[in-house]
């Protein structure tokens, strides 16, 4: 006992510095671990071996897949989210540039496919069925919703929408999850620097008592692999409260539920379900081709209530195949013009919609366990690497330790 007193004298600074080094190590372990499963986006290295990308990323499209079945079948109601809207307030937001798309439509669809007849008309008759036809559209947008909404199903895969979104655009899918478990990897990389200071301790006392080289390493090692298993438990568990006399343990995760459930929220309805989305999936998804027929049906039939008074007349003039073509032009020119259009309404259709609102509503009404659900993949998908990265990283630190120390 006294050779190690006296060693504990004349190496002080050695043994002062054991718990601050381990500190460290347990600090740049949880770094490490975080940054990899984030960074980089894409695979750096020699593939399929020799190199790393992001866990995130990496299993981009399975992780899309489980935040998408976990926002359609708990967070959001989109046939509750569509109710929302107002076609009377809808259109009111749209007349202007509803007028001004339905002028420019009727004047070129009818240039285009009768010339002839159009400028034989006078100037003030073509005005006036101008008019006719621009005095019939709020009808036919309102009946045009109502359609959409009692089909939604048939014409929009939200589903679809959010997997291929997420999988195609990694940075968000990255930004989703690390900005909702922000202070969680901040506490990761907190818990390694006490839980490490305190192993140091016990690190200095073995190192005393044996003067083992091995003792350093294989402590350095411990304190990664260690420490990187307790941070990613003590996040999510204890699911439920559990008090200890005056203290009351929880997961940090499970404690932060009403912050999470806003910032999920306004993430999802800033950067994954914004009408500019919805719009594009209703046109360009799998089941845009039913949307398309709905406008083809729509717009045909409101040129059949126009010219209905006066139909054999119309169908003699210009002919059956030509009224036909007309239609369809004025459904692929409307189609064209929707998203412009749309985007003057695109405020009213935020608020009404207020998507941000039902996900934190609803996230606020999840167990526990669908709530660690949330999170908990991105961190169960190659779990065992990140904490495998924490224990080398301690190692190769507790044997330059070794070297200092002996050398």
């Amino acid at each position: 006992m006294d050779a190690v007193l006296d060693d504990l004298a004349r190496h002080w600074p050695v043994y002062a510095s054991m718990p601050f080094v381990a500190a460290l190590i347990g600090y740049v372990t949880k770094r490490v671990a975080i940054e990899m499963m984030f960074r980089p986006l894409e695979f750096v290295g020699l593939p399929p071996v020799l190199g790393w990308q992001g866990v995130v990323p990496k299993h981009g499209g399975r992780m899309a897949a489980i935040a998408t079945d976990l926002l359609t079948a708990n967070l959001l109601d989109i046939k509750e989210v569509f109710a929302r809207v107002d076609p009377v307030i809808i259109t009111r937001e749209l007349e202007q540039p509803l007028l001004r798309a339905v002028d420019g439509i009727a004047r070129e669809v009818l240039e285009q496919h009768h010339p002839r007849l159009w400028e034989m008309l006078p100037t003030i008759a073509q005005e006036m069925l101008i008019k006719q036809i621009q005095v019939s559209a709020p009808q036919l947008v309102r009946e045009f919703l109502d359609e959409v909404r009692d089909n939604l199903d048939e014409v929009l895969d939200v589903r679809h929408m959010t997997v291929e979104r997420l999988t195609r655009d990694r940075a968000l899918l990255v930004r989703l999850i690390r900005e909702t478990s922000r202070p969680e990897m901040t506490f990761i990389a907190r818990a390694g620097i006490v839980f490490g200071f305190v192993l140091g301790l016990v690190q200095a006392l073995v190192w005393a008592l044996t003067k083992q080289p091995l003792v350093l390493p294989i402590f350095g090692g411990a304190i990664g692999l260690f420490t990187d298993w307790l941070a990613i438990k003590m996040i999510f568990l204890p699911r439920e409260p559990v008090r200890l006399g005056r203290v009351i343990l929880q997961g940090k995760f499970q404690r932060r539920r009403a912050e999470v459930a806003r910032q999920y929220g306004e993430l999802v309805a800033n950067e994954v379900l914004t009408v500019p989305n919805l719009l594009d999936a209703l046109l360009r998804g799998p089941k845009s081709d039913r949307l398309v027929a709905m406008v083809e049906h729509a717009v045909g039939h409101a040129v059949d209530q126009q010219v209905s008074a006066a139909k054999p007349v119309v169908a003699l003039a210009v002919g059956t195949q030509r009224l036909q073509e007309m239609k369809h032009a004025a459904a692929q020119r409307a189609l064209a013009e929707l998203p412009l259009t749309a985007r003057h309404a695109e405020g009213y259709l935020t608020e009404a919609m207020d998507v941000a609102k039902m996900v934190e509503q609803r996230m606020l009404a999840l167990t526990p366990l669908e709530f660690e659900g949330l999170l908990r993949p991105a961190f169960r998908q190659d779990e065992w690497k990140l904490i495998a990265v924490g224990g080398v990283i301690g190692f190769l630190v507790g044997e330059l330790q070794v070297l200092l120390m002996l050398g």
